[in-house]
């Protein structure tokens, strides 16, 4: 399975890809979902199980993102 973060900035969704890419995580930039209310057009598709340590180095780098939660 997969998470979806998205972003505030296309800045911001780079940088996180970059920070996902140092840590080898299982991540890749796609379109942010239509209902996600992001400001960015961005958003990255991380497998579930990296995403503790990518939300960890996210953070430690002070890159703002939320996890898009579908409604259902």
């Amino acid at each position: 399975m997969t998470t979806v973060y998205t972003f505030d900035t296309t800045h911001h969704a780079l940088w996180a890809e970059q920070v996902a890419l140092e840590l080898a995580a299982g991540a890749q930039v796609i379109p942010a979902p239509a209902d996600a209310d992001a400001k960015c057009d961005l958003a990255l598709e991380v497998l579930d199980e990296d995403c503790g340590r990518l939300s960890q180095a996210l953070d430690a780098n002070r890159i703002s993102y939320r996890i898009y939660s579908p409604v259902r």
